[in-house]
């Protein structure tokens, strides 16, 4: 995904071809359609399949750093998205989370790695990294597949100090060290 409603992609023979399209939402549903494609044209996934739809601006998200998130989830159904069963994209509140904290399905944890503020990813995820044998009652049948559209709204790095301008300014964009004292000798980078 490129700016300017583009696509672009390799051909078999490594080709380079670009693709663009009418408006952000359309580069946006075919790049969920070849993200849905890879899947169901592979035999078998243990990981997180995921396709940036918009690729976002600044630091990619790393472990430890948190993030405000709207999303949809869908069942992944008759080899593609199906029903909708939960969302936070019309509602008030984002949700807030911290990479790597274990408070999300894995899925997640994996799948948006990476990402930027402003960022959209689909996301892919198996049953093992999902809610497993045991679904989630009314919602989440067992075993499920699921398909998750995801914004990084906010990103907050770990790592951050402030600048002499008050600035927030994030230590891995800068050469010096970490303001955190480390106990063990070792330097918090």
């Amino acid at each position: 995904v490129q700016p300017n409603n583009y696509s672009t992609f390799y051909d078999d023979q490594r080709q380079n071809w670009s693709i663009m399209f009418e408006s952000e939402k359309a580069v946006m549903d075919f790049s969920k359609q070849v993200c849905i494609a890879k899947w169901n044209s592979s035999p078998v996934f243990d990981s997180v399949l995921y396709q940036d739809l918009l690729i976002g601006e600044g630091q990619g998200a790393e472990g430890g750093d948190s993030l405000e998130v709207a999303y949809t989830g869908w069942l992944f159904q008759n080899n593609g998205i199906g029903q909708v069963f939960e969302s936070n994209v019309n509602k008030d509140k984002l949700l807030r989370l911290k990479l790597g904290s274990g408070k999300v399905i894995k899925g997640w944890e994996e799948g948006m790695m990476g990402m930027k503020k402003g960022g959209r990813r689909c996301l892919i995820v198996p049953p093992a990294l999902a809610y497993g044998t045991k679904g989630v009652a009314g919602r989440v049948p067992p075993d499920s597949t699921l398909v998750f559209e995801v914004e990084v709204r906010r990103v907050k790095l770990v790592k951050e100090a402030s600048g002499s301008d008050g600035q927030s300014v994030s230590s891995r964009d800068s050469l010096a060290p970490s303001p955190v004292p480390s106990s063990d000798g070792f330097s918090a980078d």
